[in-house]
């Protein structure tokens, strides 16, 4: 119920509401997955710079 709660935060769109509507458990696990995926992403990026930042001060 967390994870819901933070995703609505970014979007303007009740999701609880059409989780209750929807027809599957295909929709929710979908909600799931692409509330997750931009935080994945973020940490990735994240990760990615600090590798870099990290081989390029062992260098000098």
């Amino acid at each position: 119920m967390m994870i819901f709660s933070l995703v609505t935060l970014y979007q303007q769109v009740n999701i609880e509401e059409k989780i209750k509507n929807a027809s599957d458990k295909g929709y929710e696990i979908g909600v799931f997955i692409g509330g997750m995926l931009p935080m994945v992403i973020l940490v990735l990026i994240a990760y990615a710079i600090y590798r870099y930042n990290k081989k390029r001060m062992d260098r000098e």
